[in-house]
């Protein structure tokens, strides 16, 4: 299965959500997203504030990645 797979038809904003209800993201969401983020010009400016979020969480300590 490809990582794209993993997350199949959920918005991103759910998956935001998830991550900050759970306080975790794991190493494959991670991965995913950043890939997403550094597709800029595929993303609206409301999905590239979420990914900042995340990110941010995580450069914060806030969030924990896990395997």
């Amino acid at each position: 299965m490809s990582e794209q797979g993993a997350l199949p038809n959920i918005s991103l904003e759910v998956i935001v959500e998830r991550i900050f209800s759970s306080r975790q993201i794991s190493r494959i969401h991670q991965k995913l997203l950043m890939s997403v983020k550094l597709s800029n010009n595929l993303i609206s400016d409301a999905e590239k504030q979420l990914l900042d979020r995340v990110f941010d969480g995580l450069q914060r300590g806030f969030l924990k990645v896990v395997d």
